[in-house]
């Protein structure tokens, strides 16, 4: 089994941070997109979909001081995720054992808790860095806690040890049944996507809303 490095400064984080780290995460995440423009179309050639090679860069990751994060609900489309980091990781599919992903009243994005012999499908966000872990967590707020577990790469069977957010309530009553992706997309991942624009916008700012108030006050629900 692949394990995480030893950069874990922001090991054991929650949603709601320090909004100063943020906003520093928020700079420092535009100064790479910038780069990242300038030096694209030189290399534009250089990259292709080799499945061999992103493979490696997602176990190499923790190596060098980087994080692998295990994604399972709207962070699975890459639309969410590039307003977030402004960029698309490298990803590969995998599982989550011994946890399963609930809907949530009120809400149209899922939860995962412990339970046995159950499964989790997801993917596996590769190389990311500290400042964008730190917007992952602010993105994911009070309602998760990041806690580090051990998923299984779909295409190679090979166990990796990542970061993932779980559901910090783990009697609440308003989880229920499952949590299904395709629905979400056809149903919700256009307004969603809307919604995320907005916190992220906002993130850059000190008097920035946490993503629950956010997310509430952009689907005009009252907490109840």
């Amino acid at each position: 089994m692949v394990e995480m490095g030893d950069n874990d400064d922001i090991e054991g984080g929650s949603g709601g941070g320090n909004v100063a780290c943020v906003m520093e995460a928020i700079v420092w995440l535009r100064h790479e997109q910038t780069n990242t423009e300038l030096i694209s179309s030189s290399n534009h050639h250089r990259l292709g979909e080799r499945k061999k090679g992103m493979e490696s860069v997602v176990l190499r990751t923790e190596s060098v001081g980087l994080h692998n994060v295990f994604v399972y609900g709207s962070l699975q489309a890459e639309e969410v995720v590039e307003v977030l980091l402004k960029r698309i990781p490298q990803t590969l599919p995998a599982t989550l054992n011994n946890y399963h992903r609930f809907s949530i009243k009120r809400r149209v994005y899922p939860a995962i808790l412990p339970v046995e012999d159950k499964k989790v499908t997801g993917k596996v966000l590769s190389g990311i860095t500290d400042p964008e872990l730190l917007v992952l967590d602010a993105f994911e707020d009070v309602e998760y806690e990041r806690r580090t577990v051990d998923v299984t790469l779909t295409d190679t069977s090979e166990k990796l040890q990542v970061y993932t957010y779980v559901w910090c309530n783990s009697t609440d009553p308003d989880l229920y049944g499952e949590w299904d992706l395709e629905e979400w997309k056809k149903v919700h991942m256009k307004d969603f996507v809307k919604m995320t624009m907005g916190f992220a916008e906002e993130l850059e700012h000190p008097e920035a809303k946490p993503r629950v108030e956010a997310y509430e006050s952009f689907y005009h629900q009252d907490k109840k």
